[in-house]
């Protein structure tokens, strides 16, 4: 698809797709590698996805460490999607439907677009994801264990996702009270938040060992960067 655009080139500044537009160019998501944007060599930037967006700021939160160097060994996602925008007609399933893995180091895109990601900032993680999609129009789901090479306790997890103000938390437990909050107290309905991480459902196995359940703000993330790229 790239190659559609490249002809106009020389009188557009700048092109942007957003989602798993794998190859388009530089692979972006605000928060993650704004620093690595070259105005003279990144005419062509992907955003990535919506759920690409939950777990990097779910690695980059949870994981870091000095700079961009972070601490995490292994992560690996169940991408819980939903079936269909609630403006769409078409595309709902009746009952859940399980995803491929389409690739066999990372599973579906929504890793193998995180690992592209972070090593534009020269990070390389080693990273595995699944997805099902769900009979709901609500809101995708993301479950989460990500290890780390050092101890870290839940209050040190809390108050690293409270510390990020691209990551919301909730005690909630249920996509359509979520979805509900962000329709009432929401920019125009939307959550602009990269993630939304319940707090109930975190637990650390071992002592190095993060996981739990988060809501994907769909489109709001992403078209968050979108602008910001736009703005670049």
């Amino acid at each position: 698809k790239k190659a559609l655009y490249e002809r106009y080139a020389d009188r557009v500044r700048g092109f942007i797709a957003q989602g798993s537009e794998f190859g388009f160019g530089k692979m972006y998501a605000r928060g993650i590698n704004d620093h690595v944007l070259d105005a003279k060599k990144d005419q062509f930037i992907q955003v990535v996805s919506c759920n690409t967006h939950n777990i990097s700021v779910l690695l980059k939160t949870i994981g870091g460490g000095t700079g961009d160097n972070l601490t995490v060994e292994d992560g690996r996602f169940m991408c819980l999607r939903r079936a269909n925008d609630i403006s769409q007609n078409g595309g709902f399933i009746p009952a859940p439907q399980l995803g491929k893995h389409s690739d066999a180091t990372f599973g579906t895109h929504h890793a193998r677009d995180a690992y592209h990601l972070f090593q534009t900032i020269g990070q390389e993680l080693n990273l595995f994801s699944s997805a099902v999609k769900l009979n709901t129009q609500y809101m995708h789901s993301l479950h989460f264990a990500i290890r780390l090479n050092r101890s870290i306790t839940k209050e040190e997890v809390v108050e690293r996702l409270l510390e990020n103000k691209r990551v919301a938390v909730t005690n909630k437990t249920s996509a359509n009270e979520v979805f509900s909050f962000g329709r009432e107290h929401g920019h125009y309905g939307r959550i602009l938040s990269q993630t939304v991480v319940s707090l109930p459902t975190l637990a650390i196995r071992g002592d190095n060992e993060v996981m739990g359940f988060c809501f994907t703000p769909q489109d709001g993330n992403s078209l968050l960067s979108s602008i910001a790229a736009t703005l670049f």
